[in-house]
């Protein structure tokens, strides 16, 4: 670069630098003025309601001892394939393997004594009779060791689409009544937002796994009533009075 390049460089910067300085009180002057937003009220509103839970899980266990842990995998495996096959042919119930463990037990001296081993078949339905009657047919493979129900996704789904239409109209009935209570004649909506808060199952008072393995070795069908779960929907946002 030449010293007469180098000069006109050296003298463009020094006539923008002060330009962008003076600029810069301008916009903060200019910001510090601009009117903020009055009459902006921040809302609030929720709708719940309690959904009988219509989906239940059984699960059902076989337990055994044995010396080596492979004929220990094979006599699990075969219980756990007579239950799931038991099961392919009740309409209504589906079934799927559970956890499957096998574990060592020690005598006194820290050496390896016997071998136990669990295995589960957990049935599913929303068919509360025909699953319990069919965890009462499995009494001769395997035992009942758990009952659990739950909420189905489309109960879920039309639970939560009927409580959004709550959760709004009570947003906009506090809206409304807000602007009048601060002596406006009405309002616009600024922002919303539309949320589900889940489901909050309610927990149901069960028989302790020795009472259902005893039960379903009579064969007999269990009695089988779900509990409820909380749906809920939370409206939020803010609005203009005017």
């Amino acid at each position: 670069m030449t010293k007469q390049a180098a000069r006109a460089l050296a003298l463009a910067l020094a006539c923008t630098a002060p330009v962008a300085l003076a600029l810069t009180p301008t916009l903060a002057r200019a910001q510090s003025v601009m009117p903020q937003p009055a009459g902006v009220l921040s809302l609030n509103a929720q709708a719940s309601a309690e959904v009988p839970q219509d989906v239940v899980d059984i699960t059902l266990f076989y337990e055994q001892e044995a010396s080596d842990p492979s004929s220990l995998t094979a006599t699990l495996n075969e219980r756990a394939d007579a239950a799931l096959q038991k099961a392919r042919g009740v309409s209504g119930v589906t079934a799927r393997t559970g956890a499957f463990s096998i574990f060592p037990s020690t005598d006194r001296d820290g050496h390896i004594s016997t071998w136990r081993g669990r295995a589960e078949v957990v049935l599913e339905s929303r068919d509360f009779g025909s699953a319990s009657k069919l965890a009462g047919q499995m009494a001769s493979i395997m035992q009942v060791g758990n009952v659990s129900f739950s909420l189905s996704p489309e109960a879920q789904r039309a639970a939560e689409q009927k409580l959004t239409g709550e959760a709004i109209r009570s947003f906009r009935e506090q809206a409304a009544s807000s602007a009048q209570a601060f002596g406006f004649n009405g309002y616009s909506i600024r922002e919303v937002n539309v949320n589900h808060g889940g489901v909050m199952p309610r927990p149901v008072m069960m028989m302790s796994a020795r009472a259902m393995g005893a039960e379903a070795k009579s064969v007999a069908p269990m009695p089988l009533e779900g509990g409820t779960s909380t749906v809920t929907v939370n409206v939020s946002g803010s609005v203009q009075m005017k």
